[in-house]
């Protein structure tokens, strides 16, 4: 028998649908299809895909308000943030669109080193066959666009796995990819149960994974996928760092903006801040206030800024880090509130470098402050984590910028700007546990092909 699943909405409980789990024959099935739709795939011109993705732009731009909807049902996410995010999808969408016509390798002469042999290389980017592509809750279109999109666009068939949470949006999203011109038996959607995923984290016919998501899944995915190309983009604790010379409003902004957005559940949120002690106190003043000046609650509401968490069971585990922090000396400023699944913005202070929150991932809206006198101080506690993925710098001293590019163990340093920068074209992923591989459509295009040279 068919396990079944419920989704419910994370701000008032109430049951959205109820789905069954895709038995393990037809997982298979899928991906039996998938394997024709390879050569369904070749038969495409490069020209081809990326019209089919210009037109998944336009439909996903069409939609946006239905989906976005959707996505605020299904995750708490405001219809604010739901709306920014599927502006985010249809640029994910022509980026792909327009690096579909722009893979290209290079022609390499033999006679570079000796015996020359009158032999020229070519090597091209040549699609891995099927890519499983595994998204997360938080941003079900948007990461789902950033998977796909460059999947196809190198020339994969794709099995796309979503949350259960995300299953109307991301079956939704579906059709719209099969409406653009994205054949079925190239793209499928599939809700397998978990005790079948590691069945197809192995499986014979999936030649790639793209994966978003936590440490402990990604663990499980490289355990059994042998020697399968992964492009895992996992988790962070990314740094905030504000010195004397650096914007203090904007850098307030980007805390609130790129910590408080999403309620907190985003991999590059701002989860800690730096603040010279030159500035602290005007920080931190200025942060309160605007803090408090936010709306919290129904998501649906166009004023409200924070929403839920994904669930009750995600607050409980928020109010733990907050639980060991003050534990460890921490003072609460504002916040360490609770209602349901709803976490009030919370600010500390005085934070130990041993509590957890300075060490590990936490989803949720908090704003831990940590005052510094010398940046040589807070590098070694930056790096003092698992995970590195992204940080950002509010700074006019390009000197205090580059030490911290090359001291900081991240994937990317953005000046002026907090940790949550990202744009689709640029690279996109971290170091240690923060994942392997790089996003970034043209890079995940990359990601998800392998060379192939003629020598003639």
């Amino acid at each position: 028998m068919t396990d079944s699943y419920t989704v419910t909405n994370p701000f008032d409980n109430s049951v959205l649908s109820s789905h069954l789990y895709d038995s393990w024959d037809v997982v298979e099935a899928k991906l039996q299809l998938l394997k024709s739709g390879q050569k369904t795939q070749k038969k495409f011109t490069a020209f081809e895909r990326s019209d089919i993705l210009r037109n998944l732009a336009g439909l996903l731009s069409d939609n946006a308000e239905e989906l976005a909807k959707l996505i605020t049902l299904e995750t708490g996410k405001t219809i604010s943030d739901s709306r920014v995010e599927m502006s985010r999808a249809v640029n994910a969408a022509k980026s792909s669109s327009e690096e579909a016509r722009q893979i290209s390798g290079e022609c390499l002469d033999s006679d570079a080193f000796p015996p020359a042999r009158g032999k020229i290389g070519i090597s091209l980017w040549k699609p891995l066959g099927t890519i499983l592509c595994i998204t997360p809750f938080n941003f079900p279109i948007n990461i789902a666009m950033h998977k796909i999109g460059p999947a196809f666009a190198a020339g994969n068939a794709i099995l796309f796995k979503a949350s259960p949470v995300n299953t109307q949006s991301s079956m939704l999203f579906t059709q719209l990819c099969y409406q653009a011109g994205i054949p079925e038996d190239v793209l499928q959607f599939a809700m397998p149960a978990d005790k079948d995923l590691n069945k197809l984290n192995s499986h014979d016919l999936v030649d790639g994974i793209n994966f978003t998501g936590g440490t402990n899944a990604a663990n499980a995915i490289s355990a059994v996928s042998g020697y399968k190309k992964l492009l895992l983009e996992l988790g962070g604790n990314d740094p905030l760092i504000v010195l004397p010379d650096g914007d203090i409003e904007a850098a307030v902004n980007a805390s609130i903006n790129q910590r408080l957005a999403t309620a907190g559940q985003r991999c590059t949120a701002a989860k800690r801040i730096f603040l010279h002690e030159d500035i602290y106190d005007a920080f931190r003043d200025l942060l309160l206030e605007k803090t408090q000046k936010l709306v919290v609650g129904d998501p649906m509401k166009e004023d409200t800024f924070i929403g839920p968490v994904i669930s009750k069971k995600a607050a409980e585990s928020i109010q733990y880090f907050i639980e060991d922090a003050i534990f460890h000396g921490a003072t609460v400023t504002a916040g360490n509130k609770f209602d349901g699944a709803i976490v009030y913005p919370t600010i500390l202070e005085n934070l130990s470098v041993d509590c957890l929150l300075m060490k590990e991932e936490v989803f949720g809206p908090v704003l831990p402050l940590t005052k510094f006198n010398d940046i040589e101080e807070i590098i070694p506690i930056i790096n003092n984590s698992p995970y590195g993925l992204q940080a950002g710098v509010f700074t006019q001293n390009l000197a205090i910028a580059r030490t911290l590019f090359e001291e900081l163990d991240v994937g990317t340093l953005a000046c002026n700007d907090g940790p949550g920068f990202r744009t689709e074209h640029f690279p996109f992923g971290g170091v240690k546990q923060s994942g392997a591989g790089r996003e970034g459509i043209k890079y995940a295009i990359r990601e998800m092909s392998y060379l192939k040279t003629l020598v003639i």
